[in-house]
């Protein structure tokens, strides 16, 4: 590989449990990363296969979507076995060979644990929905009807309708705050905690580092079952659901975000604690309190390491007066945690589509988000610059954007398969038919293609994480005097001896800024920053950076 900023694996050796703090994670969505059989569907031993590609991005983690045995209605989100792989991705031997692989080239292993809901194929809902009196019977959330007959309350699902279905068998009502096929577990009754304890403990005891817990505030629910209130409509976003979705219509009061979710947490955290270097990162999944969940489940060492909110995954372009003032929300309500930040995943629009960027926007945004103070999280793909493909209706996997097309398309077209070449009409992904078919567009984007290009957004990205590795004060430094001025984001980073400048002009106009007093010595020129004249005076070209550092006594000099 053609790439100045390439390091050299090393495998993980040495003891760090704070190794998650300001590290960069690679997310795979393993239905998409590499086949290796030739059935259109990515698998694990294709994963293992292009672990190198990822060491040599220079990144600490990877995070896998869920992999395990599942019926696929919500894609792998939907589970059926927690202690199994399903057979479209492989074997538990292939797992362990992707756990193997991965430490040897110093990368860390981190997988998706679906805990809020299971599939309605697993054998636990099975045993559950067969009659009112059996061992699981109160292992899922059940009701009766109202008087009327209709649903217990007025809480809606995320994927459209109420969220509660009538079962003939026990002529009940079960709880699924997602697809039908996903009832929600009752995290108020214990054995159900020990037994996802157990499936947590079950792929710790074989190697992985850590998890990724989706829906994580989802994961009690109010016992009363009381209605959720209405939201008024100037507080409404759809920042978690498409704005064609009533669900944005609630306030979802009493159907998450539960006080008594705290305590599981700290029974998580406690089983985590009794395995080394292990951390955990938590999906907040709310549209109006997602930094305040975020504080209170990251504050001390009881609960999570860390969360991500969906700030930075919003529809709303990002300008500089919007990142301050969620860091200012943050250190506000979550003072005492810690922030995994993302541009692009697997639920979202690609940002370069999203916000409509430039080559140069995406750069700096690149560049921009491995300056910020907390952990940062990498989509497949995004590291080749992708936009969001066009899938048409007829080629649509995903159930959420087949309930509301046209408006909403879903999430397929985030979810295409990663290119690996430009010499087929599969980019190298599979020598089959894909499952979601590739955006032509994206077959000259290639990582054999970029990897020859100096010039490639690909090599940006190595250029980048190399900087943020270089420098102590990106991974766990402090960040203060944050500053949003005509388009300007700029902010101080320190750790230890070392103190960093950082400023990022977010539009297509030139700016011009003075950097505090002291003697600056401009870095990450390979990043195109801006070079410091005479009396610390920067001009920055549109969506150019200012990285520097302070050369001399440790702190701003007065």
């Amino acid at each position: 590989m053609t790439n100045d900023a390439q390091i050299t694996p090393q495998p993980i050796q040495t003891a760090d449990p704070d190794w998650w703090r300001g590290a960069v994670i690679y997310q795979i969505y393993p239905r998409s990363f590499q086949d290796s059989t030739g059935d259109g569907i990515g698998d694990l031993l294709g994963i293992a296969r292009r672990l190198p590609y990822i060491a040599s991005l220079g990144v600490d983690a990877i995070w896998i979507s869920p992999f395990f045995t599942s019926p696929m209605k919500d894609f792998g989100y939907d589970v059926s076995d927690y202690c199994d792989v399903d057979p479209m991705f492989g074997t538990l031997a292939d797992f362990d060979v992707v756990v193997e692989s991965a430490h040897r080239l110093g990368l860390r292993v981190m997988i998706d644990l679906v805990l809020s809901h299971s599939s309605d194929q697993h054998p636990w809902f099975a045993e559950s929905r067969a009659s009112r009196t059996n061992a699981k019977a109160d292992w899922y959330v059940w009701s009766d009807p109202k008087p009327d007959g209709t649903a217990p309350n007025n809480w809606l699902s995320i994927f459209g309708g109420p969220a509660w279905q009538w079962d003939s068998r026990r002529e009940q009502y079960y709880l699924h705050n997602f697809l039908t096929t996903q009832p929600d577990l009752n995290f108020h009754c214990a054995a159900v905690q020990d037994a996802l304890l157990d499936a947590t403990r079950f792929w710790l005891d074989r190697g992985v580092d850590g998890y990724r817990l989706d829906t994580i505030n989802f994961y009690t629910h109010d016992k009363q079952l009381r209605d959720n209130p209405a939201l008024p409509l100037e507080l409404r976003n759809s920042t978690i659901a498409p704005s064609v979705n009533p669900y944005n219509h609630q306030q979802h009061l009493y159907s998450k975000n539960q006080p008594e979710n705290l305590e599981f947490l700290r029974r998580f955290r406690s089983l985590l604690d009794q395995y080394p270097d292990k951390a955990a990162v938590g999906e907040v999944g709310d549209a109006q309190l997602g930094l305040e969940i975020l504080g209170q489940y990251t504050a001390g060492d009881d609960f999570v390491h860390m969360c991500y909110a969906f700030e930075f995954l919003e529809q709303s372009p990002l300008t500089a007066t919007r990142i301050f003032e969620v860091f200012d929300r943050l250190n506000t309500v979550a003072a005492d945690g810690w922030a995994c930040w993302a541009f692009s995943n697997h639920d979202v629009m690609r940002h370069a589509s999203r916000w409509d960027l430039s080559p140069a926007a995406q750069r700096l945004f690149t560049t921009m988000m491995l300056c910020l103070r907390g952990t940062v999280c990498l989509y497949q793909g995004e590291e080749l610059g992708l936009s969001e493909a066009d899938v048409t209706f007829e080629d649509l996997q995903d159930p959420y954007g087949i309930e509301f097309w046209p408006q909403f398309k879903g999430r397929d077209g985030c979810r295409t398969p990663m290119v690996w070449e430009k010499s087929n009409s599969s980019g190298g992904f599979t020598t089959g038919k894909p499952w979601l078919p590739l955006g032509a567009e994206h077959l000259a984007q290639a990582v054999a293609v970029q990897d020859v290009d100096p010039d490639a957004i690909l090599h940006h990205y190595r250029r980048a994480i190399a900087l943020r590795r270089a420098n102590p004060a990106l991974i766990k430094g402090e960040l203060a005097d944050m500053k949003s001025a005509d388009g300007v984001l700029s902010f101080v980073r320190t750790q230890g001896s070392e103190t960093l400048f950082c400023a990022f002009n977010l539009g297509d106009r030139r700016r011009q800024l003075t950097l505090p007093k002291g003697n600056w010595l401009q870095i990450g020129a390979e990043l195109g920053s801006a070079e410091i004249s005479a009396g610390n005076v920067v001009s920055l070209q549109p969506w150019q950076p200012c990285l520097a550092t302070l050369s001399g006594a440790p702190g701003l000099n007065e």
